[in-house]
């Protein structure tokens, strides 16, 4: 275009650079993309978010609230498998957008995903601590206490305000952040086996949940499915249904996550799309099957609530069994926030060897082959975050970041289809270079225009953040526009060689 501001990133120097490490382990299969995939996916959704968005916006509809969102991630994530097959390389949409709409543009991706995954993670740490207080609370017949286990304020819809509770802080929240933090820094194979271990254990516990709950559903429970408007934009009826799709759409960001280990994969250009599209086919089964049930054995009026299907075990009168989906959602949110957590990491790692962040971002521990120093940073802000903000806020902000996000995947694979049709594809979207992307940016679009005034005014004060970085910072040391050296990501560039090329 002319402009700095719009130049791209070559392609062809992408996907010379992705035979790299640059200090990251290869490490990961197809195997571990799909568990990683499902790690992210499989969680919050189910877990914590069915319950609050059938009580506050689709009522039984909730189920096609999830499929709404499945369309729109399923356009996203053929996009996402052509760029992942076609640019492996850590970064996910921020790279994407760099290779086809350029540096401002890929800037404001990078900071909306830094948005996304930290806010993502912290909402999730609010949903764990939610499964803990109900599982200490079976085990012992006591409640943990509220001033220690909530977050200091709530968001009052009425007055749009936030809202004193009364408690300090949420130190089970805050807990669990930390200690997913710890394990991501000792290791991507070490993570990923610790997240396939919970991977297995969640999914069958909620297909225990779905085999037990089944006998238990009343059909008046879903009459009507689609309750009558309530008089407001998305509190039931037809937009009820788009605005649960907008809140659990968070719940689809795994598969994003799944492309930022782009550089941690052993065969990226084949694997990489085989575990997005993998997992995203396996959730989106398992979330239609778990909203159906659940809405059919509580009523949706009672859902809202931090853990809405041990409510629908216990209305089963399984006692026993209410205690395993516990352990099992508090399993299954902690390998969310792994994924999670394991991805922010790498956008800034990205961004830090464009220049755009300061050079600390992109070392790389010399024993553990982690960005531990970005790691350790974005633990610690999750911490706080997941410890005083309440799970609305936190979820509905996600959401956002991640249409946001798809919009551009989408747009991207439009645009380099038409550019450079020359450079290989080990996966493409089907129905050429318009179909998928048109209807991946439609279907994102409408989900974004569908969320709440205070949600979007919250991303574009984030988004203000981010533009006074870029100009102040990320103009004057951009590698694109200086031509420097990226940094070395090493923890000690005086004494590190250069990374080796990589030979398979």
């Amino acid at each position: 275009m002319g402009n700095p501001l719009f130049s791209t990133k070559s392609v062809d120097k992408l996907r010379s650079d992705a035979e790299y490490s640059y200090g990251l382990k290869r490490s990961l299969s197809a195997f571990d993309l799909i568990l990683l995939g499902i790690g992210g996916i499989i969680g919050t959704g189910i877990f914590v978010l069915t319950g609050r968005a059938a009580a506050a916006n689709a009522g039984p509809a909730v189920a096609l609230s999830f499929t709404v969102a499945a369309i729109a991630s399923a356009f996203a994530g053929l996009c996402y498998a052509e760029m992942a097959s076609m640019i492996p390389i850590a970064g996910s949409a921020y790279t994407y957008a760099y290779a086809t709409m350029g540096e401002l543009i890929a800037w404001i991706i990078g900071w909306d995903l830094i948005l996304e995954y930290l806010v993502g993670a912290a909402t999730v740490s609010v949903g764990w601590s939610g499964y803990v207080c109900a599982f200490v609370k079976n085990v012992t017949g006591h409640d943990l206490s509220a001033t220690w286990t909530r977050a200091p304020f709530v968001w009052n819809e009425a007055t749009q305000h936030m809202q004193a509770t009364g408690a300090i802080v949420n130190l089970p929240a805050m807990f669990i952040v930390l200690a997913v933090t710890t394990i991501l820094v000792v290791g991507i194979k070490e993570s990923a086996r610790f997240n396939g271990i919970i991977v297995l254990v969640k999914v069958a516990v909620v297909l225990m949940f779905i085999v037990a709950a089944a006998p238990f559903v009343r059909h008046e429970n879903w009459v009507p499915f689609i309750p009558d408007n309530a008089g407001t934009f998305g509190r039931f009826g037809i937009s009820g249904i788009l605005q649960g799709a907008t809140m659990v759409f968070f719940a689809y960001i795994g598969f994003d996550a799944v492309s930022t280990a782009a550089q941690e994969t052993k065969n990226p250009q084949r694997d990489l799309p085989i575990g997005i599209l993998g997992s995203l086919i396996i959730c989106t089964v398992l979330y239609i099957a778990v909203s159906l049930i659940l809405t059919g054995v509580v009523h949706y009026t009672k859902l809202s609530v931090p853990h809405p299907i041990a409510l629908g075990i216990a209305a089963t009168g399984m006692r026993s069994l209410e205690v395993a989906v516990e352990i099992g959602a508090i399993a299954g949110l902690s390998s969310v926030m792994l994924v999670l957590l394991l991805g922010q990491p790498r956008i800034f790692f990205s961004m830090a060897r464009d220049g755009l962040l300061p050079p600390v971002a992109a070392k790389v521990h010399r024993r553990f082959g982690t960005p531990h120093v970005t790691t350790i940073v974005t633990g610690s802000l999750c911490a706080v975050a997941g410890g005083v903000l309440p799970i609305d806020i936190l979820g509905e902000l996600t959401s956002i970041g991640t249409l946001f996000a798809f919009m551009l995947v989408s747009l991207g694979v439009m645009i380099l289809r038409l550019r450079r049709p020359d450079i290989p594809r080990s996966f493409k979207v089907p129905g050429g270079p318009y179909v998928v992307p048109i209807f991946g940016v439609l279907t994102s679009g409408l989900l974004m225009y569908t969320a709440t005034t205070n949600t979007i005014i919250r991303l574009f004060a984030w988004m203000a953040v981010g533009l006074v970085i870029y100009f102040t910072y990320g103009v004057k040391h951009s590698v694109l526009r200086t031509g420097r050296e990226p940094p070395v990501p090493f923890a000690d560039p005086h004494t590190e060689t250069p990374p080796p090329r990589l030979v398979d």
